[in-house]
């Protein structure tokens, strides 16, 4: 049989920010520390399912020693396979996961905008629901595109989806155009956070030079922790504003 890899492609720890001993309200920030740089997501509360899953294979340790097994520059850069941990599995590298699958959450609240994270998935022939893999994710990196091709991809979405008022948001397209992104992945795979420290990282992991299947030459490994922090914490070492904690 033809081996099929992940192409762009359990609830123990609660979604609710937890108040410390000072009464503080803490915030999960994922940390992903790479031998390129480390980077620092923000998980969407609107993808509950995805942020408890990915928050709970974090703090046990799952992601620790993986490898982003997949590199397409201008494109995406893919990790989360546990069988990217062993050398001796390396023709297996895209294939493994944690044993199940996750609900989609796709919405057009979240697009693939630089620096987003989501979940990679079977292909629509295999997987028509779009169920996320249980832990492979990507990173998007993506390129600057113009209003022309935005058009093009907004019809094919919409042709796609079958939603002829499918339109990309002014928001939207000013990101496509000036920060760059892969809009032609929106609607068909869950987008469930995004970089809020660290894109350069991003670039610098993209640059690596790929041989079969886009597999990095020199592996790239990382660990991944999850760091408890205020909103105060957040917006000081991020300048990211935590959602929902007022105008300052």
């Amino acid at each position: 049989m033809k081996k099929i890899g992940l192409i762009l492609l359990f609830t123990l720890f609660s979604l609710t920010p937890i108040a410390g001993i000072s009464g503080v309200i803490k915030y999960p920030v994922v940390e992903i520390i790479t031998n390129k740089g480390n980077m620092y997501v923000w998980l969407y509360d609107d993808t509950p399912k995805h942020k408890e899953n990915f928050l709970k294979l974090a703090r046990e340790g799952f992601y620790d020693q993986t490898k982003f097994h997949r590199v397409i520059k201008d494109f995406m850069i893919q990790g989360g396979d546990p069988n990217s941990k062993d050398e001796k599995l390396k023709d297996q590298w895209g294939q493994g996961g944690p044993g199940y699958t996750i609900e989609a959450e796709i919405s057009g609240s979240h697009y693939h905008k630089k620096g987003v994270l989501a979940a990679a998935r079977l292909g629509d022939q295999l997987n028509p629901e779009r169920a996320s893999s249980g832990s492979q994710f990507y990173i998007v990196q993506g390129s600057k595109f113009n209003s022309q091709s935005l058009d093009l991809i907004e019809k094919q979405i919409a042709t796609a989806t079958k939603n002829p008022a499918f339109k990309f948001s002014a928001e939207m397209r000013k990101a496509y155009t000036e920060a760059g992104g892969s809009p032609q992945l929106d609607m068909q795979y869950t987008v469930f956070g995004e970089v809020i420290s660290g894109l350069e990282v991003i670039d610098k992991i993209a640059m690596a030079q790929t041989g079969p299947l886009d597999k990095p030459v020199e592996n790239i490994e990382m660990d991944i922790n999850v760091l408890e922090l205020s909103a105060k914490q957040i917006k000081k070492k991020y300048c990211f504003k935590v959602p929902g904690t007022g105008k300052k």
